[in-house]
């Protein structure tokens, strides 16, 4: 197998290997609390993700060493196109076609991008260089958490913030790790050692903010969003500090402009489907809860009125009516002409339907008199 096919296989394969440590971590982002959303520590599967991004990245790395690196970056690109149909393989998450179309859009608008980056002699940077990139690096990063922690309340918006901070992390990972191995060319020395270190914690801060983009958010918005802002912040770096520049002159500009483009249009679809899918998300939630709230409210209990006589040009309750009479008082009802004492029989009349009683107050017929 000759080199350059070489480099290929290992550049698909790592992208196969970033895919599916980006469907495990959003796997597990969805079954993560909020308070280990940067680092579940204790969930196996997370540390398999962290092993699958650094299988890929080994192999990306080898694959540089084998092949130009306007053919390796490109293939890291189908990162996302690989991701979408092993989600819906092994996990059973679909991607809509809005998705499609934007996973797509941003792959090929990279490809193109990257394939315009024209080849270079390799050159370092320098002390003052490495720390003021050090520091608008980390203050880039801190400021996009920093949004995204304020727009917790938009999943997708906070997504896309932590995947830009995280790619923004990876990508100058690998340009200090472009300036020791140009270093290392002449020699390890000491002086490497911070460069060293700050490789180290821009790698490990953009796979915790990778782990938290993915909560709430799904799989693509946030993945298309890592991969391209890693090797586009990587390329800005490389063209502004390292000299590189883009093949075929102001013709090649304005076809890399083009192409950053597309790729930002992909983004958008990709953020816009994921928007409209919460969005529907939130309002199917709304409707299955006030549907069990409306089963699961317990029925008020019916209180039967209760029952009233007239007694004496007064409404009694009628209970009080019969104690008197258990009690041996004589019951009598409204005045009357006839009786001057108000002595006229009581008489009870419920309503055939269970309603209220109704007082019917009748004078004995023995007492009426008919005069002629």
């Amino acid at each position: 197998m000759s080199a350059l096919a070489l480099s290929v296989v290992l550049s698909l394969v790592s992208a196969v290997a970033y895919a599916g440590g980006a469907i495990v971590q959003e796997r597990v982002a969805v079954s993560t609390p909020d308070a280990e959303r940067y680092a579940p520590l204790r969930r196996a599967s997370w540390w398999a993700a962290v092993a699958l991004n650094g299988l890929g990245a080994l192999l990306h790395v080898v694959a540089l060493a084998y092949g130009p690196l306007s053919l390796v970056q490109p293939l890291g690109a189908l990162t996302i196109v690989f991701a979408l149909p092993m989600a819906a393989l092994f996990v059973g998450r679909r991607a809509g076609a809005t998705a499609w179309r934007g996973a797509i859009m941003a792959t090929v608008g990279l490809a193109g991008l990257l394939s315009l980056v024209g080849a270079s002699d390799a050159q370092s940077l320098s002390t003052p260089q490495r720390i003021a990139v050090a520091v608008v690096t980390a203050g880039a990063v801190v400021a996009l958490m920093a949004a995204g922690r304020a727009a917790h309340r938009h999943p997708a918006v906070r997504s896309v913030l932590l995947a830009t901070a995280s790619g923004i992390a990876f990508g100058m990972s690998s340009v200090f790790t472009k300036t020791v191995a140009v270093d290392w060319t002449g020699g390890v020395s000491a002086a490497d050692v911070p460069s060293l270190a700050v490789i180290g914690v821009l790698a490990t801060a953009g796979i915790l903010l990778s782990q938290a983009s993915y909560r709430g958010a799904g799989l693509a918005a946030p993945l298309a969003t890592l991969t391209v802002v890693n090797p586009v912040v990587a390329a800005a770096v490389g063209i502004t500090m390292f000299g590189e520049t883009f093949r075929y002159g102001s013709t090649g500009t304005l076809l890399a402009l083009g192409c950053g483009v597309v790729a930002a249009g992909g983004l958008i679809l990709l953020t816009t489907e994921r928007l409209q899918a919460a969005r529907a998300e939130g309002a199917e939630g709304d409707s299955e809860e006030a549907a069990g709230a409306a089963v699961t409210a317990e029925p008020r209990p019916v209180v039967p009125p209760e029952p009233v006589v007239l007694r004496k040009g007064a409404l009694v309750p009628a209970a009080d009516v019969l104690v008197a009479a258990a009690a041996g008082e004589t019951v009598h009802g409204d005045d009357t002409p006839d009786d001057a004492d108000g002595d006229a029989p009581v008489f009870f009349h419920g309503s055939l339907y269970g309603g209220a009683y109704i007082p019917m107050p009748v004078v004995d017929r023995h007492r009426v008199r008919v005069k002629s």
